[in-house]
């Protein structure tokens, strides 16, 4: 498993290329191809093959109008852009077996980050590959990866949790850009765990659980972003939302890194970054000596 930076807004609606009943009754390993709207023939057939999105894939196409309309409360119109390029492939996974990113080309938002949205929208049970022809900020696909799962569950997820969802992604990437990305995410995440615990009843109750899992995790908030992601989370108190389910999700989320890092795979990742810092400890050992 490859867990790199990425960004994740990829917000969308979606003009369905195939009609709706095409969908029903999707199985395990079934894939849904979601494809930004003004990619050209070969850059779709570049993407889908990079993809290895199987023939009978479901395909869904997002527009860049649709990410204006979820994204376009919280972010600047110039990081939306005029174009909607970003794509994915979403592969219906085991039932309980929680949620897997991989990105390429994609350069605002953490993996982890986008992991922490899904859940909020009630996400499960997927791989999810997101991509691009090149670098881009990514705001072609959450919301189209959150209507690919209402296709692949049957289910509709409200749109006030979508656009929570959203919010949450760009909050976060916000708050990153002070106290780094892996930060942020993790303070989120860790946030998310304490109100499935015990949820808070009074705002004060919120400050205290933000402050102590900031602290935990050795961070310095401003006032002001305390006061940000007590709204947020405010905000979220307020919705239809299994946090139950959301504390089950997190938890997936992390035994599948551990569960990384202790592979073959992961092993190997921990050598080579061993051997690296080794190298640069030498490299300035000898440029002092």
């Amino acid at each position: 498993m490859k867990w790199n930076k990425m960004l994740a807004l990829f917000m969308i609606s979606l003009l369905f290329i195939m009609p709706i009943q095409a969908f029903a009754d999707m199985a395990e390993g079934d894939v849904i191809v979601t494809l930004g709207e003004n990619l050209s023939e070969e850059q779709k057939n570049m993407l889908l093959a990079e993809m290895k999105a199987p023939k009978d894939a479901a395909i869904i196409t997002v527009s860049n109008e649709e990410e204006h309309k979820y994204l376009g409360n919280y972010i600047s119109k110039a990081l939306i852009g005029t174009r909607a390029i970003s794509s994915s492939a979403v592969t219906i996974a085991k039932q309980g077996s929680g949620l897997e990113v991989e990105t390429k080309n994609i350069n605002w938002v953490t993996d982890e980050m986008y992991i922490n949205a899904l859940i909020t929208a009630g996400v499960k049970d997927a791989k999810i590959y997101i991509t691009a022809p090149a670098n881009v900020s990514g705001t072609a696909a959450l919301t189209g990866i959150i209507k690919a799962y209402e296709i692949s569950a049957e289910k509709t997820i409200p749109e006030e949790v979508k656009q929570a969802a959203n919010e949450e992604m760009v909050e976060t990437a916000k708050l990153g850009d002070s106290v780094g990305n892996e930060n942020a995410a993790a303070l989120i995440a860790k946030i998310k765990e304490e109100i499935a615990k015990n949820s808070p009843e009074t705002d004060a109750e919120l400050r205290t659980i933000i402050e102590n899992a900031a602290k935990e995790l050795g961070i310095t908030l401003t006032e002001q972003e305390i006061l940000s992601l007590i709204d947020l989370f405010n905000k979220l108190k307020e919705l239809d939302i299994d946090w139950n389910q959301v504390g089950e999700q997190l938890n997936q989320a992390k035994d599948k890194i551990s569960k990384y890092l202790e592979s073959e795979e992961g092993q190997g990742f921990l050598e080579s970054l061993k051997r690296f810092v080794v190298s640069v400890i030498d490299a300035v050992k000898a440029f002092f000596s």
